[in-house]
Order: structure tokens, then C-alpha cells, then sequence
């Protein structure tokens, strides 16, 4: 299978930094204006019309309605979000199951969509409804790996990035359109949401995007930026080059560095606009994992670069539970509801993320269809709490060879 087939993201990860390191990390030699080079806090850097607390707002808006008394009591309607995960080409599978839900008929229109990485290509088509399902399905399901990147084998290593990310971002400049940017801006304007989160690399800091917001503004410099925001929610550090984002700070210019959102948090959650009389109990959070939940294990092999490769796989994952199982706590301490979906860790997953291929990725966005349709996608609870998740304790190194799902705990 050739390279482009099969692109590790972690063994680059892992096979670029020494030779970065060694070339004195070229991409230092040509400073860009950033906030970070002449000494600013980037956590103090603030957009003081994203800031307005959404506690003060509620509070606001029931002091109104009780001046015109027009309070009533707590309402019934139900609210949901939608939390879509990084993955890349797993995405597939998070595209099957908001096609399948569409094909059952109960699919909410969700009140707020987040997204990360390929959830943030996923995000906005499924915060605009089915009728952008056939769309979402074609390009998780006809593309490959030559039309989301190419390889810089040789320049790479000398470089920012080893491999150019220029064919998604064709992909995006055919996909996001004026037209669904405005689709976009009308439904904020009804007071739905939708977010994007992105890493700014220097800071170290996970960025929330108010894409609704910004579509709002209806202007070209608009589309432009939610393009590159939607980029560099995808960009993988050391093998997609950092998205430049201009920004002001006092009126002075400025550059800064964007990659994947996944780098700081696989999957995040942010709550629907508050209305006067709306109960947290009232949203159901829905979250989809593009992959698995659990590593499929597999032989190491006894070198340096597949040991790192293989703990950073291991990383990854843990950092995926870790996210899912903080969502799933908001919710139980503020009575939202919570479902989640993965792929099944039985099935046959190709072995990276990267691995953009059309019969695999077929097979993947099939198989969440296929769990929606037959009602065995979801699980209300978050991973480490079902049979067989639990940690391995032992006492000695005696071992059988039992299936945990098989094995009934005390107390369960």
C-alpha cells in the first residue's frame, strides 16, 4: 500500500521532531509578527464581543420578563447538542450516524453543534439539518488521500509541516459557499449555535470560534475566515502547516498560529443560548467519537520510534475518554441528559486516521448507519463505567485468559 494510502499520524509526529530538532526547527528562522514574539499574554487577549456571560444574560432576561410579567413557568420544550470529535478519516463514521438518524426520522435539530478536526468539517452540515446529509456523505465517501493532502518527503523535513494540506483546502473553497454561510447566520440568528475549536499554537490556548457569529457578518473577509478557522481545526502540528489568522490587538496587526483543536481537547461541549424559564434538565447531549474508544492492540516492535508511536497511540485515546468523561460529569452535576456513540471496538477499523480511503471509509460511514438503524448506537454513560472497561487491577503476575464483558463485578 503506498504512503499516501497509509500516513501514520503519530509515526510523523514522531519521525519529524528529531529532525526538526536537529535542523534547528526552520520554521523559528522566519519569525512571524505574532503576539507571542513581542511578549503579550495571548490569555489576555480577549474579543469583548464574545464576552458577554451567559449567566448575566439570563438574568437579565428574567428581570425583563418579570418587570412585564411575562415570566411563566419552567418550559417542557426539549434542547439538544451535538458534540462532534476529531478523528479524521473515522469521521466517516460520525457522517453514518447523522445519516442514519436522518433515515430514522428523530433526528433533533440541534440547538448547538461543536466540532473539532474532522468533527469541524462534519459540524456545519449538521448544524444546518438533513438536507445537507447527501452532501457530508460524498465528501467523507468519494474522496482519498490525494484530495485532503500531499506528502513533502524530502522538503518536509526542512520545513513547517510534512505534508501540504492545500487539496482540503480546495475541498473547502468548492464546499462553503456564501450561501451556506448565510444559511448559517439566519440560523443564529434564532439563537442556535455553532462552535469550532482550534489550538493557537504559540499561546498553547483552545480557541472557541462563534462560526454563526461570524457568518453574521456577511462580508468576503468573513468567508475567508471561517475557511481558514475550518483549516486549521484540521491541521495536524508538524504534518499540515499552522493556519495564519490575522488579528488586531489595540489596533496593532498581528499573525497568529492555528492547528487542530484536537491538540487541546479531542470533543468539547457548550451549552444552548438561555431563555427566560429554561432548565439545564432540559438538553440532551448527544456526542459522537469519530473511531473507537479503546487502541486495537497490536505487536511493538522492539525500536525506539514504534515505542513512542505506540504510547502516543495510547495518549490519544486516554485523552479521548478523559474529554468524554468530563462532558458526561457537566452533565450529571446539571441534570443534562447524555448519549454518546463510538465505533464498536470490535470492528475493523483501518489502523490510522489518516488513512483516507474510499472502500474503508465506506465501510465505517455504513457502519454508523447501520448501528442507528438497528438502535444499538448509543450508551448513556461515558467509557470506563461498562463491563469490561474497568481498569486492570492485579495482585500477582497468576493470569486466565477470561473475557471481561463475561465477568460480573461486585455490586453491578
Amino acid at each position: 500500500m503506498s504512503c499516501r494510502r497509509r500516513l501514520n499520524t503519530l509515526s510523523f509526529v514522531a519521525a519529524v521532531v528529531l529532525p526538526l530538532l536537529l535542523a534547528g526547527c526552520l520554521l523559528h528562522s522566519r519569525p512571524t509578527h505574532t503576539p507571542t514574539s513581542v511578549g503579550l499574554n495571548t490569555n489576555n487577549l480577549i474579543d469583548p464581543a464574545a464576552q458577554i456571560d451567559s449567566h448575566d444574560a439570563l438574568r437579565q432576561l428574567n428581570s425583563q420578563a418579570k418587570a412585564t410579567g411575562s415570566l411563566t413557568s419552567r418550559t417542557s420544550a426539549k434542547r439538544s447538542a451535538l458534540c462532534l470529535s476529531g478523528g479524521g478519516a473515522y469521521g466517516a463514521y460520525s457522517v453514518g450516524v447523522l445519516y442514519g438518524w436522518s433515515c430514522r426520522g428523530d433526528r433533533p435539530c440541534f440547538d448547538v453543534v461543536t466540532g473539532i478536526s474532522t468533527g469541524a468539517l462534519i459540524a456545519p452540515y449538521a448544524f444546518l439539518g438533513s438536507a445537507y446529509d447527501e452532501q457530508i456523505k460524498q465528501l467523507y465517501t468519494t474522496l482519498d488521500a490525494k484530495d485532503i493532502y500531499r506528502l513533502k518527503p524530502v522538503t518536509g523535513v526542512f520545513s513547517e509541516a510534512f505534508a501540504t494540506n492545500r487539496p482540503l483546502a480546495r475541498q473547502l473553497d468548492e464546499a462553503v459557499t456564501p450561501q451556506m454561510m448565510a444559511a448559517v447566520a439566519r440560523e443564529h440568528a434564532k439563537g442556535r449555535r455553532l462552535f469550532i475549536g482550534t489550538t493557537e499554537m504559540e499561546g498553547h490556548r483552545f480557541i472557541v470560534w462563534d462560526m454563526g457569529a461570524i457568518a453574521s457578518g456577511g462580508r468576503p473577509e468573513d468567508l475567508v475566515l471561517i475557511k481558514r478557522i475550518l483549516l486549521a481545526s484540521t491541521a495536524i502540528p508538524g504534518i499540515f502547516p499552522p493556519t495564519k489568522i490575522p488579528v488586531t490587538v489595540n489596533g496593532e496587526c498581528f499573525t497568529e498560529l492555528h492547528v487542530d483543536g484536537s491538540v487541546s481537547q479531542s470533543v468539547f461541549f457548550r451549552p444552548p443560548v438561555d431563555r427566560p424559564g429554561d432548565s439545564p434538565r432540559d438538553t440532551q447531549v448527544y456526542v459522537i467519537v469519530a473511531g473507537k474508544l479503546y487502541a486495537d492492540q497490536e505487536t511493538v516492535s522492539p525500536r525506539s520510534v514504534s515505542i513512542a508511536i505506540q504510547n502516543l497511540q495510547t495518549f490519544s485515546y486516554a485523552h479521548t475518554r478523559g474529554d468524554l468523561f468530563r462532558i458526561w460529569s457537566t452533565c450529571q452535576m446539571t441534570g443534562r441528559g447524555f448519549q454518546m456513540t463510538a465505533l464498536p471496538n470490535d470492528y475493523a477499523a483501518p489502523a490510522s486516521m489518516t488513512e483516507f480511503d474510499r472502500q474503508q471509509m465506506t465501510g465505517m460511514y455504513q457502519e454508523g448507519v447501520r448501528q442507528v438503524m438497528q438502535g444499538t448506537a448509543w450508551r448513556t454513560t461515558p467509557p470506563g463505567l461498562d463491563p469490561g472497561e474497568d481498569p486492570l487491577v492485579r495482585t500477582s503476575t497468576e493470569l486466565i485468559n477470561v473475557p471481561r464483558s463475561t465477568v460480573v463485578l461486585p455490586g453491578r
